[in-house]
């Protein structure tokens, strides 16, 4: 992985193109609201059907707490709508189907040489892209939970929302 990919460095501004064929930012999508972003092999590893619930379930809070979800492959975009819908996930998918952000990251997966998928990684960053946390899936317990994702994302809204006054009673 990239050095600059750790707590307190910057995810570059990757564009690529969403499940429609649209090219989408990720600070357009991060609107200026926290982001989690998640790297993953694609539609074939059980890994990823297997915890796909988990982010399933923090997709629909997300849409009620001012967060945005992401999900990036190398699949192309029809793959990626298709699993999307299977899914019933609302957020966009990104396809790298070239392979540019995933050289850039230095995130491809070196065990799987057919796929040659990322490595499995969920970040959670910042509405202006600076990393918060970073999540290694390659092995399965790896990966965030719902619980970890929360408390992540409770302390980024905290910061980048201080400037929110809570109603008096």
């Amino acid at each position: 992985m990239h050095a600059n990919l750790s707590p307190g460095g910057s995810l570059p501004d990757l564009a690529p193109t969403d499940h429609n064929g649209v090219v989408r930012s990720l600070s357009e999508l991060a609107g200026g609201d926290p982001l989690v972003v998640h790297f993953y092999r694609g539609w074939f590893c059980p890994k990823e059907r297997a915890w796909s619930p988990e982010l399933l379930a923090l997709g629909e809070r997300a849409e009620v707490a001012y967060t945005g979800v992401v999900s990036i492959s190398v699949d192309p975009p029809d793959v990626e709508a298709a699993l999307r819908a299977g899914m019933g996930a609302r957020w966009p998918f990104l396809s790298d189907q070239d392979r540019t952000a995933q050289a850039e990251l230095d995130l491809l997966e070196h065990t799987d040489t057919e796929h040659r998928p990322y490595v499995p990684t969920v970040f959670v960053l910042c509405p202006d892209l600076t990393v918060y946390s970073v999540y290694n899936g390659y092995w399965f317990w790896g990966r965030p939970s719902v619980a970890d994702l929360w408390r992540d994302l409770r302390e980024v809204t905290r910061t980048v929302r201080s400037d929110w006054e809570v109603p008096s009673p």
